[in-house]
């Protein structure tokens, strides 16, 4: 069945509402956008708060960001919307707010622990932090490159969140599904003890995850140890920060016996860097034996 432009615009107001009385979008915080052709995205005015727009308020741009159609200026973050749309072409709907529980990870710069909630693991995966750039700019928006088509949502240092899926809905609720998630963690650390699944179990679950047409980058590796430290860290970005309030997930896990595996997970360099590495290394232990 064919959406009209309308039903859409209908539908970004219904979730700029859920936003607002959520508390992840305060007053005229967040923005939102749909992909509606190969030319055109809707997306929300700069502004305006999200918990009371009406469908006229909301802009038309092309997919360099200019404004096509609508009375008031569209967001002031749309290069954010536009790189997700341009880096994967199964993205449909993109939310970008600032949930508080979330946001609190993204100031700590503290990475998110996994296999510890069976919903997480199903519905989000690895949940990727991306370094901070000053938001409008075409640097900021750049950020999220590298996670774009192995995640379905990002934390983004110091900012929010940003949740792009193949509809809006699903990136709202991928949005109330990570909030939540970083509520019970920070609760859970208050009580002092953090359970993990096994390796076994997380499998379990992937597999599941797998038979529900969801896909994730961990099914891709044969060797990879599931529950080690977030594989889009590391060889996706050179900011790769470091946990501070769950560090028997990001440190005692990732032990000398399982560093092989996680290897398998990590992007490799390209060839070119590596030749240039390796004739680096092999003057240095030239000069090294020479001397």
């Amino acid at each position: 069945m064919t959406t009209s432009e309308r039903e859409l615009r209908e539908l970004i107001c219904e979730v700029g509402r859920r936003l607002y009385n959520k508390g992840f979008a305060a007053a005229n915080d967040g923005n939102i956008s749909i992909r509606l052709n190969e030319r055109e995205i809707l997306c929300t005015p700069t502004g305006v708060s999200k918990g009371f727009m009406k469908p006229d308020d909301l802009c038309v741009v092309d997919y360099q960001g200019k404004q096509l159609r609508g009375i008031k200026k569209r967001t002031s973050e749309i290069l954010l919307h536009l790189t997700a749309y341009r880096e994967n072409n199964k993205v449909m709907g993109v939310v970008h707010c600032h949930p508080p529980h979330a946001t609190a990870f993204a100031i700590a710069h503290e990475p998110i622990p996994k296999c510890i909630l069976p919903e997480v693991e199903v519905f989000l995966g690895e949940v990727p932090i991306a370094e901070y750039e000053t938001p409008g700019t075409q640097k900021f928006a750049d950020t999220i490159k590298p996670y774009v088509n192995d995640s379905s949502i990002a934390i983004l240092a110091n900012h929010g969140t940003i949740a792009f899926a193949k509809d809006l809905m699903t990136a709202y609720f991928n949005t109330e599904i990570l909030d939540a998630y970083c509520r019970m963690l920070i609760l859970a650390r208050q009580l002092g003890r953090i359970n993990f699944f096994t390796e076994q179990q997380t499998r379990e679950l992937l597999e599941f995850k797998k038979r529900l047409g969801i896909d994730d980058p961990r099914l891709k590796g044969e060797n990879c140890d599931l529950c080690s430290n977030n594989m889009l860290r590391s060889g996706y970005s050179d900011f790769v920060p470091s946990a501070y309030a769950f560090p028997e997930w990001d440190k005692t896990r990732l032990t000398q016996e399982t560093h092989d595996k996680v290897e398998c997970a990590t992007p490799k360099a390209p060839p070119e860097l590596e030749r240039l590495v390796q004739a680096i290394t092999d003057q240095v232990m030239a000069a090294m034996k020479a001397a």
